[in-house]
Parts: structure tokens; sequence; C-alpha cells
């Protein structure tokens, strides 16, 4: 018989310095994406090939929140102090508590603030933060 795992989203904790997320969107809430360029090659007229290894672990994060969610004002705050004196940078740590994924930087900031939307129900909203180099354990 097959070992049996379970997910449970609400154990999927994202904490950005010392403010804990909330509010997240009911389906896709946190998309993590490399900013490297992995391991790509070339091959010469003869055939003989080299390949290169980007040595950069930064990784774009996309965080969908509800409209009600408090973590709008804190992130809005960080983006303006950054414009205001690049002060905005926090850590961050994305934790799966049910199992072993886990990624986490030193130094995080708000690359792009979330489009303005309104409509008859209320509606998500998408940040996209960027970080400096980062820890990524994805079993």
């Amino acid at each position: 018989m097959g070992d049996i795992f379970t997910y449970n989203c609400s154990k999927v904790k994202i904490a950005l310095g010392t403010h804990a997320v909330t509010g997240y969107a009911e389906d896709s809430f946190v998309v993590i994406e490399p900013l490297d360029g992995g391991v790509t090659s070339k091959a010469g007229c003869d055939g003989e090939i080299v390949r290169s290894v980007d040595p950069n672990e930064r990784v774009t994060v996309k965080i969908t929140l509800l409209q009600s969610s408090p973590t709008h004002k804190f992130l809005l705050n960080k983006y303006k102090q950054d414009k205001k004196d690049g002060g905005g940078a926090f850590p961050i740590l994305i934790n799966d508590l049910t199992g072993k994924e886990k990624v986490s930087a030193d130094s995080a900031w708000v690359a792009k603030l979330p489009s303005k939307t309104n409509g008859k129900d209320s509606q998500n909203k998408e940040w996209v933060l960027e970080t400096g180099q980062a820890a990524m354990n994805l079993e």
C-alpha cells in the first residue's frame, strides 16, 4: 500500500519581516519563479558542447490576496518607503508546514504594484515581489 500525503493550504505561511501575511486568495495565492537562466548549453561547429550554469538564485514571488487583506497596507507602505529612501526591503519566508517546501531570502522588495480592479464582487490583488539570493527547498 502506498504512502498518503496531505496538503492543507492553511498550513502555508508567508512572513514578510515581522508581518504575517493574511487574507490569501481562494485559489492560487503564491507563485515562486526562479529568475536564473538555469543551465544553458551551446554547441560548436565541431559538435563540442559547453554548458553554462547561472549562479543567480533570486526569485520572483507573486502573492494574491483578498481585497480585504491587511497585507495590502504593509506592502504599499514598503513600496512607498523604497521609492522615498530605498529602505523598503524586508526578509521573506514562505513555509509549507505540511511538508518540506520552504523558500527564504534575507532581502525582498515590492517590484510592482497590483492592478486596480473594481467590480460587482470583491477583487483579488496580485503583488509582485523580487528577492536577493534565495534559499529554496522544493522537495
